[in-house]
């Protein structure tokens, strides 16, 4: 059984294969390989396909909401950082397939990557299965968020997240040491956040922001376990 075989298993939809090794290549192994398609019109329809599940699902299941509130519990579950750990769940990193740079500086799990393929996905999955088949797919990946709104608030905000779960446990302000490397054109972010001088967690990212996000929602994460 191939990777992509093992992977469908675990998805659980019927995705046409070539339609899935597209959805899981990213453009910087398609560079490298003579300009070959890549996962970004996917991406962008899945994008669609993502936002109109929760949205529908969301109004479903909150009558009383107004606008704003259902918009922010919307922006919370699809956001990259969201996706990411929806991502990490089923281990998409370690199909994806990536230029020699980008795997060497650790894209397989970076969270602007992990989403984006996620995204790719659910358009796969829309394009071989149909629209309830793809739209049963984000709800069973992504439904855990819609059912902690404890886990949605921290993909939301994982910055103020962290610092209230510090601060509950007694403990003292997050502190961000944000490292970058590589070209201009493609600069990766190592964030590590301490607290009371120790490093709890690191996160990376094609931005400061997304790295930090992501080291605090890993770190939030260790916090709440530790109880």
């Amino acid at each position: 059984m191939t990777d992509e075989h093992a992977l469908l298993e675990q998805l659980g939809v019927e995705i046409d294969p070539e339609l899935l090794s597209l959805a899981l290549t990213h453009r910087s192994w398609a560079y490298e390989h003579g300009a070959a398609p890549h996962n970004e019109r996917l991406e962008f329809l899945g994008d669609s396909i993502l936002g109109q599940a929760i949205t529908i699902e969301l109004f479903r299941r909150h009558p009383e909401a107004t606008e704003g509130q259902l918009a922010k519990r919307r922006a919370g579950v699809v956001s990259t950082i969201a996706l990411a750990e929806v991502a990490r769940t089923i281990g998409l990193g370690q199909h994806i397939r990536l230029g020699k740079g980008e795997a060497a500086s650790g894209g397989a799990d970076k969270a602007s990557i992990l989403a984006d393929t996620m995204e790719a996905v659910f358009g796969a999955a829309f394009l071989s299965a149909g629209h309830s088949a793809s739209a049963a797919l984000v709800l069973r990946l992504v439904g855990p968020l819609l059912d902690d709104p404890g886990r949605t608030g921290a993909a939301l905000d994982p910055k103020t997240a962290l610092q209230e779960a510090a601060a509950a446990q007694g403990r003292g302000a997050p502190a961000y040491e944000v490292a970058a490397s590589g070209p201009d054109h493609a600069r990766t972010f190592v964030a590590t956040v301490r607290i009371d001088g120790a490093a709890v967690a690191e996160g990376t990212g094609t931005s400061k922001k997304v790295a930090e996000m992501a080291a605090a929602l890993a770190a939030h994460r260790q916090l709440v376990a530790e109880g």
